[in-house]
């Protein structure tokens, strides 16, 4: 049973690596633009970036696959180009993870990130620093709880995500089988000690992130 236990963790872990670190550059810098900047269509990023955390995950998969199928807008493009197909690969389910994980990031950044006090940065400016240097130097480190809290949200949310995962990339043994679909095919299948196993493990991974997120946010409040 070992193997069937460690294959699992081992995908879960790294598609939710690689899907926070894409989240951690790509959602600190849409926070940052949400926060500080006032443009046309705002409002619309902030709903598209929403939109994965209320629409249901299978569906949030399936538009995943037409975007990404090998006749899919970008998936045709790439397959045209390279002769990658994305769907049913374990780099699919980082991009499903990626999407489904987004705006726990988004929220919590951009909420730090309007609470720092914009005074400071006007002050930063008028001793020379540009806009870029502000935000390095001083904006986001101020606000860097609340964005470790955001990653630590979205890696946890990678970790338990299910429907879109097995949308775009499939239950393929040896290959795309995470933890939770691994959950999902070993109840299917009657395997009540595998199932156990894998649901105390991915517990107890959430409840270590939870408990990260809520040291980081009770001193981030601070």
């Amino acid at each position: 049973m070992l193997d069937q236990v460690w294959f699992p963790l081992y995908i879960t872990l790294k598609i939710s690596l690689a899907s926070s670190l894409i989240v951690a550059i790509l959602g600190t810098l849409i926070s940052y633009i949400l926060a500080r900047r006032e443009f046309v269509g705002k409002w619309l990023v902030d709903v598209l970036v929403t939109l994965p955390m209320i629409l249901p995950p299978t569906v949030t998969g399936y538009m995943l696959v037409v975007l990404l199928g090998k006749n899919g807008i970008l998936g045709k493009v790439l397959f045209d180009l390279t002769g990658i197909r994305l769907l049913f690969t374990w780099q699919a389910a980082v991009i499903a993870a990626f999407v489904v994980s987004l705006p726990l990031m988004v929220k919590t950044a951009t909420a730090a990130i309007e609470a720092v006090d914009r005074e400071l940065e006007y002050v930063a400016y008028t001793l020379g620093r540009n806009e870029l240097e502000t935000a390095l130097f001083i904006t986001l480190p101020l606000a860097k709880k609340g964005i470790l809290a955001g990653i630590v949200l979205s890696f946890a949310r990678a970790v338990g995500e299910f429907g879109a995962t097995l949308m775009v990339a499939g239950n393929i043994p040896g290959r795309t089988n995470t933890m939770a679909i691994s959950i999902y095919s070993a109840f299917q299948g009657g395997n009540s000690e595998l199932a156990n196993t894998l649901v105390i493990i991915l517990v107890l991974m959430s409840l270590i992130s939870m408990a990260v997120t809520t040291k980081l946010v009770n001193s981030w409040k601070i």
